[in-house]
């Protein structure tokens, strides 16, 4: 049973050492340049950097962006049901189906509240 394990723990030694080989690599072989404010500042677009790095998202952003995780996790748990339920069909599909429809309804309930609610809407 652990040698099945063996392809999977070479792949991350593999993978672990290509990636330290690299850096050390880099750290020995890359260019050493003299460090100036004008070099180390932030370049984009060739204008110079105003105002701070981190600009300010308004809370209906992560609001929509956590319903878009928790409606696309239900996608998630979809598929493995779609996947079986052929094989299901002779015995007992209709407990199988209505558990899946239990579920989907829940979240469509979660869906009009969300609409409802406003959550949806981008602008103000």
């Amino acid at each position: 049973m652990v040698s099945d394990y063996i392809p999977v723990l070479l792949q991350i030694v593999l993978a672990s050492g290509f990636a330290g080989a690299t850096l050390v690599a880099s750290a020995l072989l890359g260019k050493r340049a003299l460090r100036n404010p004008t070099k180390d500042s932030a370049y984009e677009c060739g204008m110079t950097p105003i105002g701070g790095a981190q600009a300010r998202f308004s809370v209906k952003f992560y609001l929509v962006a956590m319903l878009f995780v928790l409606f696309d996790i239900e996608v998630v748990f979809l598929f493995p049901w779609a996947t079986v339920y052929r094989e299901q069909i002779g015995e007992g599909a209709m407990v199988f189906l209505w558990a899946m429809l239990g579920f989907v309804g829940i979240l469509f309930v979660a869906y009009l509240y969300a609409l409802k609610k406003g959550a949806l809407e981008w602008r103000n």
